[in-house]
């Protein structure tokens, strides 16, 4: 009786020192953490500015689609709009509309531009991704399918209303 007492107490005498010291242990942040707390802090201290245009402004120098290509409008906010830009059913690019207002950083990629699209300053970023400099908008054509290339990009570039877009204040 005195020895089944004795190991009751010390079992519950184990489990309470097993407890309390997973408790205390703190775990380590991991990639994962230091990520989301970067990617926090970001996002408190952006906005988009005040005077950014509207998203659905931005949609009407959008090109429509053509050729067996269907434009679907993705999203659609303050300073921003997009589009996917489908064949046979299949998304092979995107289509991007952006105020720079809120982003003046952005802009400044195009200041040693050589090439152009339209008149227009434009990069290349990657293997997937064109975009030009109309005023102080961003329009870019990011390619989703491989057999959709920068030739193609360049195309559905000239198809916005670039001009149009140029004179939107």
């Amino acid at each position: 009786m005195i020895l089944s007492r004795g190991r009751r107490i010390l079992a519950s005498l184990l489990l309470c020192v097993l407890l309390l010291t997973t408790a205390c242990a703190t775990k380590a942040p991991n990639r994962f953490d230091q990520v989301q707390q970067e990617s926090t802090k970001q996002k408190s201290g952006q906005s988009v500015a005040e005077n950014a245009t509207q998203g659905s402004q931005l949609n009407a120098f959008f090109p429509d689609g053509e050729d067996g290509y269907d434009r679907v409008y993705t999203q659609e906010k303050k300073g921003f709009s997009e589009a996917n830009l489908k064949k046979d059913g299949k998304v092979v690019a995107q289509l991007a509309i952006s105020d720079t207002t809120s982003l003046p950083g952005v802009a400044s990629k195009y200041a040693n531009s050589t090439k152009k699209i339209d008149g227009y300053p434009a990069v290349e970023q990657g293997k997937t991704q064109t975009s030009v400099l109309v005023g102080k908008y961003q329009v870019k054509v990011i390619s989703k399918d491989p057999l959709f290339t920068a030739s193609d990009r360049a195309d559905w570039i000239e198809k916005f209303d670039l001009d149009d877009l140029a004179k939107l204040k």
